[in-house]
């Protein structure tokens, strides 16, 4: 498992998303405080490419998302929509066409990815926002932040998979809660019906999440890839399917230097050194 010998800053493209690699980890940084990191035209192109460069990355282990300032993403940029965006001048089939790929690249992109991924809520996730969010594995939240789908408000229905996501995330019945009221939900109340994994101090958050995200990017990454295929495999076939992939998944697993590494390590009384082949 290579790593860079310090820090490493990558080039985005953008001042509106930061990505520094360190440790294993690619921390993606959305960097629009004043507009609580709304997702823009130039922020959401970066961040597709920082997601499947850094999934493609064999430094990185980990991705860890977050936002500067006191929000993680508020969602899209409301002042755009209504037809008063490039977009508004397209056809109805070139709209369709341009929001799935959008979508694909974004949301479709971080759940495709066989690292393990963690979004770090310093405050609000909205809309768009929260779906990029609950595209991640792990959510942690500020003890302050706080979600809301926010798509009735202003008369959508939704985009990005929220509704496949939440309703994974919680159960249809409060998914369709959330969604039909747009309520705002604070990190505690996310923390019991599951939208966030935990809830942390405010200033405790970035430090947090990143020891979490470090550890896992130290862990035996070819495992975890499959791991997470054993996860999402469990959410749409029979329990007999599931054990005929487990059980080949495990046994390319125990074939594996790492396997043969923790092992070793287990012997001596050592933590395992994981090389990710």
């Amino acid at each position: 498992m290579s790593s860079p010998e310090g820090p490493m800053e990558i080039d985005t493209g953008t001042n509106e998303l930061l990505c520094v690699v360190r440790e294993g980890v690619a921390l993606i940084t959305l960097n629009r405080p004043e507009a609580r990191n709304a997702l823009s035209d130039k922020l959401t192109p970066a961040l597709r490419t920082q997601i499947r460069e850094r999934g493609g990355d064999p430094d990185v282990g980990v991705i860890l998302i977050t936002g500067a300032g006191t929000a993680f993403c508020s969602g899209g940029d409301v002042k755009g929509m209504g037809g008063r965006g490039a977009r508004g001048q397209m056809s109805f089939e070139e709209r369709l066409a341009d929001l799935r790929w959008r979508q694909a690249n974004l949301t479709g992109a971080l759940v495709a990815l066989r690292k393990p991924t963690i979004a770090a809520l310093p405050g609000a996730a909205a809309g768009a926002g929260l779906a990029l969010a609950l595209a991640c594995d792990i959510r942690i939240a500020a003890r302050s932040a706080f979600v809301s789908t926010g798509y009735a408000r202003i008369g959508l229905s939704g985009d990005y998979g929220i509704a496949w996501l939440m309703t994974r995330a919680v159960g249809s019945a409060r998914a369709r809660e959330l969604m039909f009221t747009g309520e705002r939900v604070d990190a505690e109340r996310c923390e019991r019906i599951g939208l966030v994994n935990r809830v942390v101090d405010d200033a405790s958050l970035q430090g947090e999440a990143f020891a979490l995200a470090k550890s896992l990017a130290e862990g035996p990454r070819l495992a975890l890839a499959s791991m997470k295929d054993n996860l999402d495999d469990a959410l749409h076939i029979d329990y007999a399917t599931a054990l005929h992939r487990e059980a080949e998944r495990l046994v390319r697993a125990s074939r594996t230097a790492d396997h043969k590494e923790a092992v070793q390590a287990f012997v001596e009384k050592r933590k395992p050194v994981f090389k990710g082949r």
